[in-house]
């Protein structure tokens, strides 16, 4: 994996400063400014451009869903990825409303897809193995997704000046609880939510599959703990934060999902947290661990909880307007001087 450099600091003074002596009372907008500040330094410089954005989904699917983890079957993972390469699905919508574009990669989806010109053809195997069971990936199979969500991240932000991750795949909250256990780590209560729609006899279900999937491995290591219970697309997301951070670009995360591969990407490279932008905080229990866990505060609560990156495409109006902060509002002193 490429290196990520640490942010340089030395403008953070000045470019508060900039901010300070626009045309409104000190402090008067908030964590927007704070915000502003985190994107000039990331972008080097006190003009960072958001224009071009980019919502990468990454689908995959989970053996843990054999043992009845989700309230929906495997199949609804290529439906929904097909949903959205057709643009019908709440993640196309939303990034239509905010003006980006969307990709999906086939991750790990445990069907063959058809090629299709917004698809990313990166799948690492056919859905995970069943971590209940045993480790759901080898350890080649974890490094090539990590290396592949890189590499998909880098070659996008050529293009793009800001990144936004989210991601599709039925069972993915109960891979994603059994990581955060270990990578928080939170107790496995703590990390287990409802997910898609789970009843109350569905989650005790989920929560004794669950337990028992922990009990196998004492595995703590980042790149142990997703080979023994992650998800494809969260090993291939935590690649992608971690490519984009190399890159020097900024990263929206959306929800509970993606906030995990996010930690996990934290984990396994601690420079990347500062070019990850919380997007929201999710209804889904777990996704405060997750949060706490990252050091992280959420731009937004709107209690969503639909992943697929809803949240961080609602996030990016307010990225674009702290980076509009910086150049498009006047001075104070032109303000008092008359200047338009």
């Amino acid at each position: 994996m490429t290196p990520i450099a640490p942010l340089d600091r030395s403008a953070e003074a000045a470019y508060r400063a900039l901010i300070d002596g626009k045309a409104k009372p000190l402090g008067a907008l908030g964590r927007i400014e704070d915000l502003a500040v985190r994107l000039a330094l990331i972008a080097g410089r006190p003009d960072p451009g958001l224009d071009r954005a980019l919502l990468l989904v990454f689908a995959g699917d989970h053996g843990l869903n054999e043992a009845g983890v989700s309230a929906y079957p495997s199949t609804v993972t290529a439906a929904m990825v097909a949903t959205l390469l057709a643009g019908r699905a709440s993640a196309n919508a939303f990034a239509r409303a905010v003006g980006a574009e969307v990709r999906v990669v086939d991750a790990g989806v445990a069907a063959d897809l058809a090629s299709h010109r917004l698809l990313i053809e990166a799948k690492v195997r056919k859905g995970t193995r069943n971590a209940a069971a045993g480790p759901a990936l080898t350890a080649q199979e974890v490094e090539l997704a990590l290396t592949r969500g890189a590499a998909i991240a880098r070659e996008a932000l050529q293009d793009f000046d800001i990144l936004a991750v989210g991601e599709m795949g039925i069972g993915n909250s109960a891979s994603a609880a059994l990581v955060l256990h270990r990578l928080a780590p939170a107790p496995l209560d703590d990390c287990i939510g409802l997910g898609a729609g789970h009843d109350a006899e569905g989650l005790a279900r989920k929560r004794a599959v669950l337990h028992q999937a922990a009990a196998r491995s004492d595995v703590s290591e980042p790149r142990d703990v997703l080979g023994a219970f992650g998800g494809l697309e969260i090993a291939m997301m935590a690649g992608a934060i971690l490519g984009a951070a190399a890159a020097g670009k900024p990263v929206l995360v959306d929800g509970f999902i993606a906030s995990v591969a996010a930690l996990a990407a934290i984990r396994l490279d601690p420079a990347s947290a500062d070019y990850c932008i919380f997007a929201h905080r999710s209804a889904e229990q777990g996704h405060a661990v997750a949060l706490a866990a990252a050091g992280a505060e959420p731009l937004l609560d709107l209690s969503m909880r639909l992943g697929e990156g809803t949240g961080a495409l609602l996030a990016l109006p307010a990225a674009r307007a702290a980076a509009a902060l910086l150049t498009e509002v006047a001075s104070l002193d032109d303000v008092l001087s008359g200047t338009p």
